[in-house]
């Protein structure tokens, strides 16, 4: 099966592809000549994942599906959330929400948070979402060289190292996108 993935993020694509079994096979919105920026406009992670996939069916015709992540931090009332990606502005830089979070928390005992993912699917004109969510801590330095976006400074609850020291296949398993993700194949070896 192949199905397209709205994403032109490789580190995610390589990393959803890697959870896949070779049945199904992932195509880019670069491979289907999307170039342009799919709007996220939802104040909600479940939205911007509908608006995202439903962009590429109506648009180019594929049964696709998207994904929305965001990181919420309990006493930042749920920051950076639907904007994890644009926390410190819309340059898109990984250090620099890292270091805007980090400057948030620097004065707050409570550095519980979550990591939570929805993916939308549109297959053969149904509609699907399916939810995972990461547990754990957000530390006071940015440790390890893996992942992206936040997993410098994300530890899983359970664990003593972040998702960015954590090898690929470990962070799949227990993080929020794998959790999705898993629904998701499961769900698509069924049909």
């Amino acid at each position: 099966m192949e199905i397209v993935f709205a994403s032109n993020n490789k580190n995610k694509i390589f990393e959803i592809q890697s959870m896949l079994p070779d049945s199904i096979s992932i195509l880019s919105l670069e491979s289907i000549g999307c170039f342009e920026e799919i709007p996220e406009t939802s104040d909600t992670i479940e939205g911007n994942a509908i608006l995202k996939a439903n962009f590429v069916t109506q648009k180019y015709g594929y049964d696709c599906f998207a994904d929305d992540t965001g990181l919420e931090v309990e006493s930042l009332n749920g920051e950076p959330g639907v904007y994890s990606a644009r926390y410190a502005g819309e340059q898109r830089n990984a250090d620099d929400n890292m270091n805007k979070l980090l400057f948030n928390l620097s004065d707050k005992a409570n550095k519980n948070a979550h990591f939570k993912t929805v993916i939308a699917l549109n297959l053969k004109g149904k509609h699907y979402l399916f939810t995972g969510i990461a547990t754990g801590e957000i530390i006071n330095e940015k440790i390890g060289l893996g992942g992206f976006g936040y997993d410098p400074i994300f530890k899983p609850k359970g664990y003593e190292k972040t998702f960015a020291q954590l090898p690929l296949e470990v962070k799949n398993e227990i993080s929020h996108r794998g959790k999705a993700i898993q629904k998701l194949i499961e769900f698509l070896q069924k049909k």
